[in-house]
Formats: structure tokens, C-alpha cells, sequence
């Protein structure tokens, strides 16, 4: 089990405190100290399976001011994310072949 996890967010703490609960090895993947490479940001979004303008947090000024209203191809919003991993939402569980967003925090249960 994995979390994609940035300590400085309340949504992705309350996600790592739902998973401590439950006692299980969790490998905690602080992405911002840590950046993802294009293939496991690539995996993550097929087991997602959502399109990467899915994962892109669309209120951070980088996008606002850099891409908002742009036409971007799915490679060049995934170019976007691996510049800029701030742009990635937060926290993302994965288990086995499944994984969720945890927004609100309490949907990481729905894989456990």
C-alpha cells in the first residue's frame, strides 16, 4: 500500500491518520520532497482511471497563471504535473491495483 502524501496538507494528514489506524505497512511518499517519475504518474492514473486533467489541482496559481484555458494534450497536462507536482492532487492511496483520491479523506476506506 502506498500514499502519495504532502505533510503540509489537512487532507492528506487526515488520509495518513485514517491508514495508522488501521495498522498496515503503508509506504508514504512525500511527491513534493520525492518527485514521481512519468511512468509511476502514468500507472497511477491508469489505476485511477481518470484522465490526467483529473488529477491536476486546477486552483493552484501555477495552472491558473500557465495553463488555464489552454487546449493541452493528456502528455503535455502529464509534462505539466511532472514540472510542477504541486499541480497533483492530493493525498492519492493506492492498494494492489486500485487507488482513489482521498477527497474527502474518508474514501481511502473504500479500498482498504
Amino acid at each position: 500500500m502506498k500514499l502519495y502524501h504532502n505533510p503540509r496538507c489537512s487532507k492528506s494528514r487526515q488520509g495518513l491518520a485514517i491508514l495508522q489506524k488501521t495498522n498496515q505497512k503503508i509506504e508514504i511518499i512525500e511527491y513534493l520532497k520525492k518527485p514521481i517519475s512519468e511512468t509511476e504518474l502514468k500507472d497511477i492514473l491508469k489505476k485511477l482511471n481518470i484522465d490526467p486533467i483529473d488529477l491536476v489541482r486546477k486552483n493552484e496559481v501555477i495552472w491558473k497563471e500557465s495553463y488555464k484555458g489552454k487546449d493541452l494534450s493528456n502528455e503535455q497536462i502529464i509534462q505539466a504535473m511532472m514540472k510542477y507536482p504541486k499541480l497533483i492532487e492530493r493525498p492519492i492511496f493506492i492498494n494492489g491495483n486500485k487507488a482513489v483520491i482521498g477527497r474527502p479523506p474518508e474514501r481511502i476506506i473504500s479500498i482498504l
